[in-house]
């Protein structure tokens, strides 16, 4: 009789067992985030001491496109200050319209740009503009919120232009960042600068220096280097250990 009822007993042992894994699993993920009042412009998830924006939707598309893009970010000359090879494999993620993954796919006629999105109707919209401007060489990839799904070790450079402050899970996105940098590999965030008050542009949508360095150390990233040369972003340069 002793002996039914342990036999009983172990497989409810082993759910209790089992539960408790998953709650300290759980607790250790949101150990990461604290949480308040939404301000008017963020989400109310706190990460490293920042909340975290409010995503701008696939109906804000036309901002993206706007002609004044061209003078307020200067997107040839960030391009440019990335360095690209021909046969790099770039990720960027928060592709949006493609904006700036097209611009990239010419500088890497025998690589690839992997665009990475969270909204279906950005990937379509990229899609479509991919193909009508012939690039053979756009990847799209529909991205989670805590994962962009990036081939292991396969990419030589992350961007990210004005999209991190967005990411709802950052922590879990970065890390699977990392995964898929090839040993060596870098990360680039162009953000506006939040240590500038005169730049126009809504508070948690900017991102300092200080900031972002802690940030990207939180995953093992090391900076390399901040380029100032675009008249509102900085450029902030990580790197994957060799």
């Amino acid at each position: 009789m002793v002996l039914v009822s342990l036999r009983r007993l172990i497989p409810l042992l082993i759910a209790i067992f089992c539960l408790g894994c998953t709650q300290a699993d759980i607790s250790t993920v949101n150990s990461i985030y604290s949480y308040k009042q939404p301000s008017s412009d963020g989400i109310g998830k706190v990460y490293m001491g920042r909340e975290i924006s409010q995503v701008m939707g696939h109906q804000g598309a036309y901002w993206l496109e706007r002609p004044s893009r061209e003078t307020e970010e200067r997107p040839d000359m960030a391009v440019d200050a990335l360095g690209l090879s021909p046969t790099d494999t770039v990720a960027d993620i928060g592709a949006g319209t493609g904006y700036i993954s097209f611009r990239m796919a010419r500088k890497v006629p025998d690589g690839q740009i992997l665009a990475v999105d969270l909204q279906p109707e950005m990937i379509q919209r990229l899609e479509a503009a991919g193909d009508e401007q012939g690039l053979t060489n756009v990847q799209t990839i529909q991205a989670e919120e805590d994962n962009p799904h990036l081939p292991s070790e396969q990419v030589d450079l992350v961007l990210m232009v004005d999209a991190y402050h967005e990411f709802a899970s950052p922590r879990e996105v970065m890390t699977a960042v990392v995964a898929g940098l090839r040993p060596g590999g870098r990360v680039v965030l162009a953000e506006y600068r939040a240590e500038n008050p005169l730049i126009m542009i809504k508070r948690l949508h900017k991102m300092s220096e200080k900031q972002a360095k802690k940030e990207m150390a939180a995953v093992g990233l090391t900076w390399i280097k901040t380029d100032e040369r675009l008249p509102q972003q900085h450029l902030l340069f990580f790197e994957k250990a060799s």
